[in-house]
């Protein structure tokens, strides 16, 4: 309903849970699977996600549906996975386009190694403030940014209404930090990297 009043700016993204609690349980439940279809053949989404899917989750029925429907729609997987997930993901689908949740909560040598390995990687920093403190940008993320100015964007992580109230603060500790990067960097992780993942193409 929010895309269809201001498409110019909402990106609908189908998440795969019909309500709380289905974190965990989503992965083995293949009525999913129609509930993904049914609303793929009715709405416009830039992706599906973000879905929780760890290790072997991803050769499960529900996921590798995941992984065929992206494809079939051309759009992206936002996954909030371990590195092993994201590998599997791309073992499954060369050709996915994937925005990594968080970064995968991984470290800054991690998230380099699976940059490298994947070009069709993107990595959020949704919910990390490891990246910078007191405005300052840590000097192993700081390189890493550098080393891949399109593949990192910054993120909100409004999961649940109560997280609505961290958005404000959120954006405020994004800027102290982003804004002490050159050009054009400092544009590219605030919002031209999510621009460049939304105009990204299967390979």
């Amino acid at each position: 309903m929010l895309y269809k009043e201001a498409p110019d700016l909402i990106v609908p993204v189908l998440r795969p849970y019909r309500k709380r609690g289905e974190i965990g349980t989503w992965i083995d439940d293949e009525t999913v699977i129609d509930l993904l279809r049914e609303k793929l053949s009715k709405n416009t989404y830039a992706g599906i996600g973000e879905f929780h899917a760890f290790g072997d989750d991803v050769k499960k029925p529900v996921m590798q549906a995941v992984i065929s429907f992206a494809s079939e729609y051309d759009i992206f997987l936002h996954a909030h996975s371990d590195a092993e997930a994201v590998d599997l993901i791309f073992e499954s689908d060369p050709d996915a386009v994937v925005l990594w949740a968080h970064s995968g909560f991984a470290s800054p040598r991690e998230v380099r190694g699976m940059l490298e390995k994947h070009d069709n990687l993107w990595a959020d920093l949704a919910f990390r403030s490891d990246q910078a403190t007191n405005g300052q940008v840590d000097p192993q993320w700081r390189q890493l940014f550098t080393d891949f100015p399109d593949r990192f964007m910054v993120g909100t992580d409004t999961f649940a209404p109560e997280r609505w109230s961290f958005v404000g603060p959120h954006a405020n500790y994004s800027r102290e930090w982003i804004q002490t990067l050159p050009e054009p960097l400092a544009s590219n992780i605030a919002y031209r990297n999510a621009e460049l993942l939304l105009e990204a193409k299967r390979r």
